[in-house]
């Protein structure tokens, strides 16, 4: 029987393995365009054509394909060389950010017909996208051109496409595992069953017997030292409460044990074979049950010691502080409104899963051999830096590097993966790849925090603000990593926007058995800032003030101090104010009073605003450096170290760095996250990335003009850079001349920045829809969704645009039906994107964007970051249009479309009161 399969046309005559699926017989080839995404056909990113018809290739066996052609994104372009139609609409529209789905995409609408371009969401059912927002995709299709030619010195507020652009439509961007390394060994984890447990005993021979199986790893086989998952500049931030492999488990899904063989078959057979004596311990998931006397201690640890505020108490973080006297404010209130508001477990559902690669190469100074760590990571020095700690080596014996990163949101701010793939690649000797299942994403990462927040918020009868209380809940999870820091920053900006003589906070960050929570887009701002915005916009209700109004009368202004009962952080300024202009863009949306229309009859039709500040980078320093240097042939270097994984951070160090020397953005390339070519960098969390590669440009800059001035015997004052030379009193030196002579003397041109992410300002966003609801099956629909962003100065609209819409569909996600279910052993019982429904093309409107027009002076040539803050104002503005629809304050997301008519069908039941407050039947934190 033939087994030839005609790839790209090319022939493969190799017989796949049994049950082998097209994607990974094709990976296996070197069509690293195909990736995983699911591997249960749910997102379409492994999309290739068979014999012309698009298929899902991690379904289609291998084996089907003999004899048949076989076209993937790397055989798309047309036979001359040049680019598919397609792939050329999706560069001139940047129909991308982090581009791990975009092959699928292309391979989808390549074989479009007419009704199907008609009928997209039909269309593209089968294509997930969690980075867009899906406009910058349709616009793709539809042929709508957003990016624009680079011009000398114009880089800056210019739509320029994304560098890497071309290589990803081509599908030859290279992800993290998109390398072929020989005698590539292959890393499996067997996981807890139980939520709490004690192993007592394991016995690895039957598994070490499976023909192919290297290694078998216990706790017995793990360094002591205990160490946090999170990565922050300043390890201090979180407990170290984690060991690479533990001999106590604490949440269903948690390592016991990792298996290392020569393919991932024999590696699972391996993990089934290891025999696991346990001793069930008790568990506790909610976290008000883990805090009462009596409760299963989950890290018994002594609280001077291991960083945990009261671990007898499960408590690892907490904070407490009073502005004024709030029983004073509220006395003073004449309306006080009290509620709980509860938000969900959220998954981060980056396409690409959280994985790593460790192999060895020889030193460049000959000192011998070095281990080197690929990995899909937001933190490439922080990784290595523990790396080091974790393992006792130096850190010139370590290199990170990551490839182009599939989507974080926060979820790779992590180390899942790293610490266990160096253990068994010393022992070995052997280059080891771990990647995680679309599964091991929902049990065996990170989700975001669920949070239950109690508020009550206090006003008199002309709309002002008396006193605001808050008691927060924050339901970290097994472990720590990032617990402390996200409870902090959820109660800062959510208070600090808002002006009121008394505040008082009381929040804890609570250890139980359930998978743990990390760092999420808004980091634990949106969770706090859907209770306040609820309540304050319930409060105005109830006072007979439009919600506007009252939020008009009691926000912050320019120059005020930014005050929460938890302290005031002196390096956080309003470094400029667009909160103003965020409000007229919603109050000018609600007066055109566009949408009702499209709203069938009967349906209840209301609309809903929210608002949130977020601080432009964290606290406590995030540290960068850049250099920049000038090239032999007469273009720029860049060398810095944020990663890129959709955040758009490249096209903007070279559009910065373009404006500053007078050159176009094709005349500079970059080398990034990779800890062996670039300084240090804290990660891609934060806006110093930006700032840095600013002041190296600068730097350079002044330089050359310098040397120029002195090489031509020109006055400094009648220089200037242009594209390729330097314009010397009328006469052009060229850049290739410069550095030439600059060499001949010993000198190199080149400029290094370095910033501290201290001192940091504050951006503002606002959200508002117009929605219809069903009031006989709870169905929503959007009429119309606006946002409002103050960016600052815009380097890159169209890319900006594309943060912020992306945003606001994630955070869709997250108020419509997005959420991680546990059982009362906190197994998760939504592993799979089937049962997670992320947002699909059907799902998410077209967001009008607006940008402010301020200008910041702290941010890169007046610029603020806008990653993160689109998705904070999104869950509450629509709980407000809810509530302006039906009457019922819905307390708890995701706003399922059963809750929703089931707390209808109530609400008619009694009457329908003015107020009246609906839970939506909400569970216990914990169970289903």
């Amino acid at each position: 029987m033939s087994h030839v399969v005609h790839v790209n046309g090319r022939e493969f005559d190799v017989a796949p393995r049994p049950g082998q699926c097209l994607r990974t017989y094709l990976r296996d080839r070197g069509w690293f365009g195909v990736k995983k995404g699911c591997d249960a056909g749910d997102c379409g990113a492994c999309t290739v054509h068979v014999d012309g018809e698009p298929v899902h290739s991690c379904l289609y066996p291998a084996v089907r394909a003999a004899g048949r052609r076989v076209t993937t994104v790397e055989g798309l372009a047309e036979p001359d060389g040049e680019l598919h139609p397609v792939q050329r609409k999706f560069l001139a529209a940047q129909g991308f950010q982090c581009g791990f789905c975009t092959a699928g995409f292309l391979m989808t609408t390549a074989r479009l017909s007419g009704d199907q371009l008609d009928d997209l969401p039909r269309a593209l059912k089968g294509n997930l996208c969690r980075c867009t927002g899906y406009r910058a995709i349709e616009d793709a299709i539809r042929g709508v051109t957003h990016v624009e030619e680079p011009r000398p010195g114009e880089s800056v507020g210019a739509n320029l496409g994304a560098p890497a652009g071309p290589q990803v439509v081509t599908g030859t961007a290279r992800y993290t595992f998109d390398i072929e390394v020989p005698g590539l060994l292959h890393m499996k984890l067997l996981r807890s069953p139980h939520p709490h447990a004690r192993i007592v005993a394991v016995d690895t021979a039957d598994a070490l017997r499976v023909p192919g199986v290297r290694l078998v790893l216990t706790h017995r086989d793990a360094p002591e030292r205990l160490f946090s998952s999170a990565r922050h500049e300043h390890p201090t931030e979180d407990p170290d409460d984690t060991r690479v492999l533990d001999d106590v488990v604490r949440f269903v899904g948690q390592r016991v044990a990792a298996v290392v063989a020569d393919t991932e078959a024999a590696a699972e057979e391996g993990c089934r074979r290891i025999a696991v004596e346990y001793e069930v311990l008790p568990h506790v998931l909610d976290p008000e049950e883990a805090m009462r006397p009596g409760a299963p201690v989950v890290h018994p640890k002594d609280p001077e010691t291991s960083r945990i505020a009261r671990p007898q108490e499960n408590v690892v973080g907490e904070v407490h502080g009073e502005i004024g006297s709030v029983e004073r404010g509220f006395a003073e209130a004449d309306v006080v409104y009290e509620e709980t508001f509860r938000t969900q477990r959220v998954q981060h559902a980056s396409l690409e899963t959280h994985g790593a690669l460790a192999s060895f190469e020889e030193r460049e100074d000959g000192a011998g051999e070095r281990i080197v760590v690929r990995s899909s990571t937001q933190v490439p020095f922080l990784t290595r830096r523990a790396l080091c700690a974790l393992y006792d080596l130096p850190e010139d014996e370590v290199r990170v590097v990551a490839g182009r990163v599939g989507g974080g949101f926060g979820g790779k701010q992590e180390m899942l993966t790293e610490d266990i793939v160096v253990l068994a690649a010393r022992r070995l000797h052997r280059p080891v790849k771990l990647e995680f299942t679309r599964a091991e994403q929902f049990f065996g990462a990170t989700t975001r925090h669920p949070f239950t927040i109690g508020i009550r918020a206090g006003a008199k009868r002309d709309g002002t603000l008396t006193a605001l209380q808050l008691r927060v809940v924050a339901n970290t999870g097994a472990y720590g990593n990032h617990g402390p820091a996200v409870m902090f920053h959820s109660v800062g900006e959510s208070m600090a926007v808002y002006r009121a003589p008394h505040k008082k906070v009381n929040a804890f960050s609570v250890y139980t058995h359930c998978v743990p929570a990390g760092a999420f887009r808004g980091y634990g701002l949106g969770q706090v800032t859907f209770a306040v915005e609820s309540a304050l916009d319930e409060l105005a209700r109830r006072l007979g003030i439009d919600p506007l109004v009252f939020r008009e009368r009691n926000i912050i202004g320019p120059g005020e101090h930014m005050i929460t009962p938890g302290g005031e952080e002196e390096d956080l300024q309003i470094a400029s104010y667009g909160l103003d202009q965020c409000l007229k863009v919603v109050r000018d949306a609600m007066a055109e009073d566009r949408g009702a229309a499209d709203a069938p009859e009967g349906w209840l039709v209301g609309q809903g605003a929210a608002m949130a500040m977020i601080a432009t980078g964290p606290p406590g320093g995030h540290y960068a450096d850049a250099t920049v240097t000038l090239l032999d042939d007469g273009g720029y270097d860049i060398a810095v170290g944020t990663a890129e994984f959709g955040n758009g951070t490249t096209t903007v160090h070279k559009q910065i760095t373009a404006g500053a020397l007078g050159t176009t953005v094709d005349r500079i390339t970059i080398r990034q996250s990779d800890t062996d070519v670039v300084r240090h960098d804290t990660g891609a969390f934060g806006s110093a990335g930006t700032v840095v590669v600013m002041r190296a440009a600068n730097g350079l800059a002044e330089k050359i003009l310098t040397f120029a001035a002195e090489h031509a015997r020109t006055p400094r004052s009648q220089c200037r850079l242009l594209a390729d030379a330097v314009e010397c009193a009328g006469r052009p030196v060229p850049l290739k001349e410069l550095h030439a002579a600059a060499r001949a003397q010993g000198e190199e041109l080149t400029a290094a920045g370095h910033w501290g992410g201290s001192p940091r300002s504050v951006a503002f966003n606002a959200q508002w829809f117009k929605i219809a609801v069903d009031p006989d099956s709870g169905e929503i629909r959007i009429l119309r969704s606006v946002h409002s962003a103050d960016a600052g100065r815009v380097m890159n609209p169209m890319q900006c645009r594309g943060q912020v819409e992306g945003g606001v569909a994630q955070a869709l996600g997250a108020t419509l039906f997005e959420q991680v279910l546990v059982d009362g052993d906190g197994r998760v019982l939504t592993p799979a994107f089937r049962r997670y429904r992320l947002p699909a093309y059907a799902d998410v409107p077209r967001t009008e964007v607006h940008f402010t027009q301020t200008s910041d002076a702290i941010g890169p040539l007046g610029a603020k970051s806008m990653s993160e803050s689109p998705f904070n104002p999104v869950a509450p503005a629509f709980g407000n249009a809810l509530r302006d629809a039906t009457g019922v304050r819905f307390t708890e997301v995701p706003f399922l479309r059963d809750k929703v008519w089931l707390a209808l069908a109530e609400h008619r039941a009694a009457g329908g009161p003015a107020g009246w407050s609906a839970r939506a039947h909400p569970s216990r934190e914990g169970s289903v």
